[in-house]
């Protein structure tokens, strides 16, 4: 498997607080990978970083070829070159408000990669259908469920066609059933090559979806592997620590 994305010795600092201490990763095509550790690890900045939504001071970032490196914020053409590589799924999903299902999902591609509308909408439809929504094509945010809204983020990220998708806590508002459903629809998009990176406090989910697991904890990583061979036999203390808390909110 080819990787398609590096991250080397990734630090990050906010005033006198170092929130990522050298973190290192590297993700091949294909994989799901939960991204976990307790709440302050880290996790959604390395996500934030990783899209280039938050600078960095040390480290290298590679995605599919776009090098991001230390300093201020990347140029134009290489956010632009970035976007046709990854998209990101934020927690609150972020739909625009005033737009449909389908307006959030065609702007992108109409807007930014210039598509003609129909070609848009067909793309769009296509996504739409695939993530079981196309039946709310119409509606407005307000008027979706938390579960329809998540698959109209995912559908909106996935109408750039990035090979690799970063999702930040997917399965937080959502019950047991509609975790199930979403985890097969996740394992669905890689089939078809594409690449998932998912943040997540949910044990279970990572155990039942991914392909593989990274813990975080105090801003660097400190085990990584199997899901169920790390979430059932943990070797560090931030990884019991994670379990632990896990277990007292169900």
């Amino acid at each position: 498997m080819s990787g398609v994305l590096s991250i080397a010795n990734l630090r990050l600092r906010r005033g006198e607080r170092e929130i990522l201490r050298g973190v290192n990763a590297d993700v091949r095509a294909g994989e799901l990978v939960a991204l976990m550790g307790l709440s302050g690890g880290g996790k959604t900045t390395v996500l934030r970083c990783v899209a280039a939504l938050e600078t960095f001071e040390d480290g290298v970032i590679d995605v599919g070829g776009v090098v991001l490196r230390p300093g201020p914020a990347p140029s134009r053409n290489t956010i632009r070159e970035l976007r046709t590589r990854v998209g990101m799924v934020f927690q609150l999903h972020y739909l625009f408000e005033h737009l449909s299902a389908m307006g959030n999902v065609t702007l992108a591609p109409m807007q930014v990669a210039h598509v003609p509308r129909a070609d848009a909408e067909r793309r769009a439809t296509e996504l739409l259908e695939a993530l079981g929504v196309a039946h709310r094509r119409n509606a407005l945010p307000r008027e979706l469920s938390g579960g329809e809204a998540q698959r109209v983020a995912i559908a909106r990220a996935m109408a750039m066609e990035p090979p690799l998708l970063l999702m930040d806590e997917p399965t937080a508002s959502l019950d047991p059933a509609r975790r199930g459903e979403l985890g097969e629809t996740l394992l669905q998009l890689t089939t078809t090559g594409r690449t998932l990176v998912v943040t997540t406090h949910d044990d279970d989910f990572a155990r039942d979806f991914a392909t593989r697991v990274i813990i975080l904890a105090e801003g660097e990583v400190v085990e990584e592997g199997n899901p169920r061979e790390v979430l059932t036999n943990p070797q560090h203390a931030a990884t019991k620590r994670l379990l632990q808390s896990a277990r007292s909110e169900k």
